[in-house]
């Protein structure tokens, strides 16, 4: 994946942690537009730097993921030593990572600034380029501004560079006329920037990217707080202009897990992931960008080749809002132990399988196993930080935002339907569901050999027998080595023929049913109303994107982010009394649907006020 766009990574990558090395010039720190500028090359170069707080650890890098991440009710930060910081709600207006978030994002928008303040600077260079780069440049301070808007309200809207370490102090803007911005500076951006089919990657913006962010902030106006209802025909609108677009082609992967697989082997899927922030490197040369995606949120894993610390642990509301034959759930939550020896043959060692977990105290124990290191093919691996993207977008979701969107002009219609059971249908099992034996036999004294007729492309199921006074009593599908799913259950299209020989006896018998995709269909009841659709989309978002860094923000526009998160303590009460985590669920209140303004901010810009509660 990085090597087929590399120049494109290293003039990223030099842009951060080897500027010095490779500008050698005086100021180090500070690009003087009077002899900047001037050439296609250095264009490049400072466009890179626009992009790069994306990766830095201001973001996606690393605190991203434990201000957004560990914030809902999908997972909790699992170490109890941790007892301060945004992952519990009992953190300060000085919190470094609320801090680094706020400077990272306004240093993004800075650099941005300069860049569109410098852009036609030599009129020689080609027009279609430096309109290509100023597309770029409008689309990232809307993604930048969008981040603030979303988690700590209006703010200071910059649209010039900042010149002076006198005049500093700004006064916020509304909310509505921080939207407003986004939403004209994503708008003037997405005539000029390419399709994603002409870039041929995901790593840098193209018009899906631009029209599927701009149906997710029209989604966030229209909910909470601004609650301005018009603008679900404007997230329809870009939505379906993904949807439509043949040029790009977009197209669900037909399976759900190799998604995150081809994350970690560096590989691209245009037609699914439409916009992902690039990581490159293991510490082994300067060309670095890491992210701990992967090894904070991971399973488990001790191994210094894999190795995953694990801050994330699920729950059980997350561990139950899978239904029977939805495969998604075993992708996203691991049953399974990493152990065992490293050999170059098994990088990841061995896994120990365990259980279905049937109390929400055990549930509550599972990390998170949507990223895997295993799969990483860049090696040797870093011990704590990872090589792997970060999606930032995927076409699943734009089915998603659509349909949410049209529900709520049109009330629950069977494209709207249909766009959702696609999601469903592309996660769910069309491999064994149950095995009846009809006949037990008689004289085994051994377990016979089971054989199950081929299945879809030889994925066939596979099991054990057992016996009991010489008759077969059971079969019991074999549990999947990968991980992968739960069971090696097959692929098939019509329920397989089950043949039972050996072990010294003889006449026993068994059939077999299967899961359907047909089976994944919304059921009408989840379709009868706006109300019941809404519903049914809002656990679809919960399932399809969870760790994707959205569940927070979707809680807050739904409007239901206290009821949910509180809802969530008093379950893990249940579940697990006495818990550690269980006390971080009830700090959340009414000054949490906004973050801090951070203390920084505060002393040096004497025009902001602080957040309400704050």
């Amino acid at each position: 994946m990085k090597t087929k766009h590399y120049i494109f990574a290293i003039v990223l990558l030099l842009s951060l942690g080897s500027c010095k090395k490779f500008l050698e010039t005086e100021p180090t720190d500070f690009l003087n537009p009077d002899n900047y500028y001037e050439t296609e090359a250095q264009l490049q170069f400072a466009r890179a730097g626009a992009y790069s707080p994306l990766g830095a650890n201001g973001l996606w890098g690393s605190w991203g993921n434990y201000l957004l991440g560990f914030s809902a009710d999908e997972g909790y930060m699992n170490r109890a030593t941790l007892t301060t910081g945004p992952w519990n709600y009992f953190y300060s207006t000085g919190d470094q990572y609320l801090t680094g978030m706020w400077l990272n994002l306004f240093n993004g928008i800075n650099r941005v600034n300069v860049v569109l303040e410098n852009l036609d600077k030599n009129p020689g260079i080609a027009q279609s380029k430096r309109d290509g780069i100023r597309g770029e440049m409008l689309f990232l301070r809307g993604y930048y501004y969008f981040t603030l808007a979303q988690y700590f309200g209006g703010v200071p809207i910059k649209t010039a560079s900042t010149t002076s370490v006198v005049d500093v102090d700004i006064a916020r803007n509304s909310l509505k006329e921080v939207y407003e911005q986004i939403l004209k500076d994503m708008t003037a951006a997405e005539p000029m920037v390419p399709s994603i089919a002409t870039l041929g990657y995901s790593g840098a913006i193209n018009k899906s990217a631009v029209r599927g962010l701009l149906a997710r902030v029209n989604l966030h106006m229209a909910g909470e707080p601004l609650k301005d209802k018009t603008r679900y025909a404007e997230a329809a609108k870009w939505a379906k202009m993904v949807i439509d677009d043949a040029t790009a082609g977009h197209a669900l992967n037909a399976s759900y897990p190799q998604i995150f697989i081809n994350l970690a082997q560096d590989k691209y899927d245009i037609k699914e992931s439409l916009w992902e922030v690039e990581f490159w490197g293991n510490g082994t040369d300067q060309f670095v960008e890491t992210t701990n995606n992967g090894w904070i949120n991971g399973p488990t894993s001790a191994n210094p080749v894999a190795r995953a610390d694990a801050y994330m642990s699920i729950t059980s509301k997350f561990y139950d809002v899978f239904e029977p034959g939805d495969n998604r759930k075993f992708w996203n939550i691991p049953l399974f132990n990493y152990t065992g020896n490293v050999t170059p043959a098994v990088p990841a060692g061995t896994k120990t399988l365990i259980a279905e977990q049937t109390t929400g105290a055990t549930k509550n124990t599972r990390t998170v196993g949507k990223y895997r290191r295993e799969f990483e093919t860049l090696l040797p691996r870093a011990a704590t930080t990872t090589p792997q993207n970060v999606i930032l977008l995927r076409f699943s979701d734009i089915l998603l935002m659509w349909a949410e969107a049209q529900n709520e002009i049109s009330g629950p219609t069977p494209e709207a339907i249909e766009a959702v059971n696609k999601i469903r249908r592309r996660g769910w099992s069309t491999g064994v569901k149950t095995i009846t034996v009809t006949n037990g036999g008689a004289g085994y004294t051994t377990a016979p050999t089971v054989t199950f007729s081929a299945g879809v492309g030889g994925n066939t199921a596979t099991g054990v027998a057992t016996i009991t006074a010489g008759r077969v009593t059971a079969i019991t599908l074999n549990r999947d080595a990968t991980g992968i799913k739960f069971n090696e259950e097959g692929d098939y299209a019509t329920a397989p023929t089950i043949t039972i020989s050996g072990g010294g006896g003889s006449g026993a018998t068994a059939t077999a049913t299967i899961h359907s995709k047909t089976d994944a269909n919304l059921a009408a009841s989840k379709t009868s109303s706006k109300a019941a659709f809404l519903t049914a989309i809002q656990d679809e978002r919960y399932r399809e994107l969870a760790f994707e860094g959205l569940r927070k923000g979707d809680l807050l526009r739904w409007g239901n982010f206290l009821s949910v998160y509180q809802d969530m303590g008093d379950r893990l009460q249940q579940d697990s009394p006495g818990a550690f985590y269980v006390n971080w669920y009830k700090n959340a209140s009414a000054k949490d649907l906004l973050m801090p303004i951070p203390n920084s901010e505060m002393s040096t810009n004497l025009k902001m006020t602080q957040n309400p509660g704050w």
